[in-house]
Order: structure tokens, then C-alpha cells, then sequence
């Protein structure tokens, strides 16, 4: 019994630590953020003695981060909507229908997952090119929209093979089409699994950078990740701003994940039961 106690009071422990370990980073950045220019730079390890919003007000005063704010959401949005109708449409077909390559198709989706995004850089970039893509919005759609799919159909066809089969029949029997049965039975009761994959989905367009710095040229088409990358000077660090812009940036990533939480957890488990 008691070494029972003590390895539980160790792995608490060791939680506890970690925990100091990864929130701590997150924690002083908030600080950071309220600080005078003066305070950031000084020796003296404060918290916060003399708290400013002015970080906050000089960041956003700037036009160009009111643009890359909205490039960023109109980025992210289109792509959560874009991803998660195709790969509910998708998943559903593969989880419903028997037909040949049926099983390959899976794997595909799986291969699909293991290589790097830099690899696609570059055909990516020609074929943007030939298309007059380059410095829009729609090549960070398309980009991300290739990566966010295979993922979303994987965990939204687990997620539909948990639903019964039963259900269906019923609303065919009362007149329902295939779609119709999809659209009035199949999506509200995958309403958990469609909150995880569009998550999944937000936050892959959100914080991309590399795709985004080689695919937008102009300031103004700028997305987030790349607008605060031009405050980086070798030789002088803004870090009041840079501490201010990165609180702002998870604002729209956790309003998101407050509205959503009731739907990931089951989400999750359940479109990882059945695969």
C-alpha cells in the first residue's frame, strides 16, 4: 500500500512538472504582452510591475495586422468547410458503399498522411503558378484542403461506421434518398465527429506557415504566421509586439475549442473505435 502511495505521489509529481514545463512558456508570453518596452528588457525578473496595453495598442492601430487577421480567418474558414464536405461526403461512400478499390483507397488516404509538406512545395508552386494562384487566398486553401482531407475522411469514416445501418432503412422506408438520408440522419448524429475533423481543420490552416510564406508575395495578402514573421529584426527583437500578436493569434483557437469541446472528446474516441 505504501509503495502504491508513493508511486502515485511520484507520478504526480512528474505531472506537475511537466505541466510547469509546457504551460510556463505560454505563461510568460502572456506577461511579456502587458509589459512596458523597458520591463522586457530589464534584468530584474518581475512579473508584471507596471502592466500597459500599449503593446496591444500599437499592434493593432497597424493596418496590416487587421488584414492579415482577415486573410487568416477567410483562409481557415473556407478550408474547415471545404475539407469537411468533401471528406464527409467521402467517408461516407466508403463507410456505406462495397466497391472495388474500396480498401486501397483507405491505405492511399493513410500513405498520404506520412509524407512531409515540404515535399509538395515545389509541384505545388507550378501547378499555382500555371493557374495564377500565386498570392491569393485560394492556393492556402488548396494546399491545406490536400492535407487536412485524407485525416478527416480516416476519422469521419470510423465515425460513420458506428452509426447504425438501421437508421438508414428507417428513412428510406419513409422516402428518404441516399442523400436525404445522409443530410436528415447521418450528419446530426455525426455531429462529434464533424466537430473534430472541422478542428482539425481550422487549426491546419491557422497556423501554416510554410506554404504560406512561399505562395504569398504582397504584405497585404499576408496570413498571421507570415505578417508576424516581417517583425523580426536581426538586429532589433519587438518583442512587446510579438508577445501581443501571439496572444491575439490563439483568441480565434480557443473560442473555437470552447464551442466545440462538448463534441471533440466523444468525437475522438468514438471515430477511433471502428476503422
Amino acid at each position: 500500500m505504501k509503495m502504491s502511495r508513493r508511486h502515485l505521489a511520484l507520478t504526480h509529481v512528474i505531472l506537475i512538472i511537466f505541466a510547469i514545463w509546457s504551460v510556463f512558456p505560454v505563461f510568460w508570453t502572456l506577461v511579456t504582452s502587458f509589459k512596458p518596452e523597458s520591463q522586457i528588457f530589464s534584468t530584474q525578473i518581475k512579473v508584471i510591475d507596471q502592466p500597459t496595453l500599449q503593446n496591444y495598442i500599437d499592434l493593432l492601430t497597424r493596418g496590416d495586422f487587421v488584414q492579415w487577421a482577415i486573410n487568416s480567418l477567410f483562409v481557415s474558414l473556407v478550408t474547415t468547410v471545404f475539407a469537411v464536405f468533401l471528406a464527409a461526403t467521402c467517408a461516407y461512400a466508403i463507410s456505406r458503399f462495397r466497391f472495388r478499390g474500396r480498401s486501397a483507397s483507405l491505405y492511399l488516404f493513410l500513405v498520404a498522411q506520412m509524407f512531409p509538406a515540404v515535399i509538395l512545395l515545389i509541384p505545388l508552386f507550378a501547378i499555382f503558378t500555371n493557374l495564377k494562384l500565386i498570392d491569393t487566398p485560394w492556393a492556402l486553401v488548396l494546399s491545406y484542403a490536400t492535407f487536412a482531407i485524407p485525416f478527416c475522411i480516416l476519422m469521419l469514416k470510423g465515425f460513420f461506421d458506428t452509426i447504425p445501418y438501421e437508421l438508414e432503412e428507417a428513412g428510406r422506408v419513409d422516402g428518404l434518398g441516399p442523400f436525404g438520408t445522409f443530410w436528415r440522419i447521418v450528419i446530426p448524429l455525426s455531429v462529434p465527429g464533424l466537430a473534430v475533423t472541422a478542428f482539425f481543420a481550422f487549426i491546419t490552416a491557422w497556423n501554416e506557415f510554410l506554404f504560406a510564406r512561399s505562395f504569398l508575395t504582397s504584405e497585404e495578402a499576408f496570413t498571421l504566421p507570415v505578417g508576424m514573421a516581417t517583425f523580426i529584426d536581426p538586429f532589433n527583437q519587438p518583442w512587446g509586439l510579438l508577445t501581443a500578436g501571439s496572444v491575439l493569434i490563439t483568441i480565434p483557437v480557443m473560442i473555437f475549442f470552447f464551442v466545440a469541446q462538448r463534441f471533440l472528446i466523444s468525437g475522438m474516441t468514438t471515430g477511433g473505435v471502428k476503422g
